[in-house]
């Protein structure tokens, strides 16, 4: 019994170990995710009054959130204009990120050969982080404002004979303070795909007579496809749930579902604002899930 149980003990272990490597994190994933998470569906089925969440099983919540959809078809109702909203902002920013992101991720792995370049660089490109995001985007108002620094410079070389109003508190300001904020987020991961390609790789396409142009569509973007996608998944999440961007540099005058949220939790109306979360995240995990068809991360990682 005692060699059987020792032989035992020799199969299992191994095969557990794995299990015991990750126990950790799957238990600090479970805590501090997995059971938030839980609890916010479970909440956005209760009942709440002005001063109380009364425990129940119901799906007035939801239906508040949708509510009046129907009645104004073929029109839109407040809640898909919201949402539209939203994701006007997030292909916006994912657009001009990818684009910033790709090109300076290609311009540090391709054209930068020194590491210790690249660290500086990387360093330079992470100094908007040593800073909070409410700083960084406080700091576009002296610059965009009706007296700011690009609106003073434009009417006195004479390129405009007003100020212009769109600067800040608008679209654009929403826009720019999101690249400002997010950009980093985009590059990393495209920079990590594109230092695994084989160099050697490009200097066949060379060698076959390629272009630049078509080095980089045929060979460079296919290879980076992974870190597109997961930079694409970083800055979508944060953009659609971003309600203190679109705040501060929407003037208050711009509706997101994020924003939404917060007003709904202001007035203590947790159950509701819980179905609004659940609803916000069943839209992102579409979204994600519609980018990770692209892409076996998978296997690709």
């Amino acid at each position: 019994m005692e060699r059987i149980h020792r032989r035992l003990s020799r199969l299992i272990a191994p095969a557990a170990a794995p299990y015991w490597q990750v126990a950790p994190l799957a238990g600090v994933l479970a805590v501090f995710f997995l059971l938030p998470l839980a609890i916010t569906v479970v909440v956005s089925f209760w009942r709440y009054t002005e001063y109380s969440m009364i425990p129940a099983l119901v799906g007035d919540n939801y239906a508040s959130v949708f509510a009046g959809c129907l009645a104004e078809l073929p029109g839109l109702c407040v809640t898909f204009k919201t949402y539209l909203s939203t994701l006007k902002f997030c292909v916006l920013v994912w657009l001009v990120t990818l684009v910033l992101g790709f090109t300076l991720a290609y311009f540090l792995a391709f054209h930068v050969r020194s590491l210790t370049w690249q660290t500086v660089l990387f360093l330079l490109c992470t100094i908007p982080f040593w800073t909070s995001n409410v700083i960084r985007m406080i700091s576009w108002v002296p610059l965009l404002g009706r007296n700011g620094l690009v609106n003073t410079a434009l009417v006195a070389s004479g390129a405009v004979p007003a100020p212009l109003e769109w600067l800040l508190f608008s679209d654009f300001a929403v826009v720019l303070a999101f690249v400002h904020l997010y950009t980093m987020f985009m590059i990393v991961p495209i920079f990590n795909s594109m230092s695994r390609i084989d160099r050697a790789l490009l200097e066949a396409s060379r060698d076959a007579g390629a272009s630049a142009w078509q080095t980089v569509y045929n060979v460079v973007v296919p290879l980076s496809k992974p870190g597109l996608v997961i930079g694409s998944i970083f800055v979508v999440t944060l953009v659609m749930g971003d309600y203190v961007t679109i705040g501060v540099m929407g003037g208050q005058q711009i509706a997101s579902v994020g924003k939404i949220i917060q007003v709904e939790l202001s007035y203590l109306q947790f159950p509701l604002a819980a179905a609004n979360a659940v609803v916000l995240l069943g839209a992102v995990l579409a979204i994600i899930c519609t980018m990770t068809r692209l892409v076996d991360l998978r296997r690709e990682l």
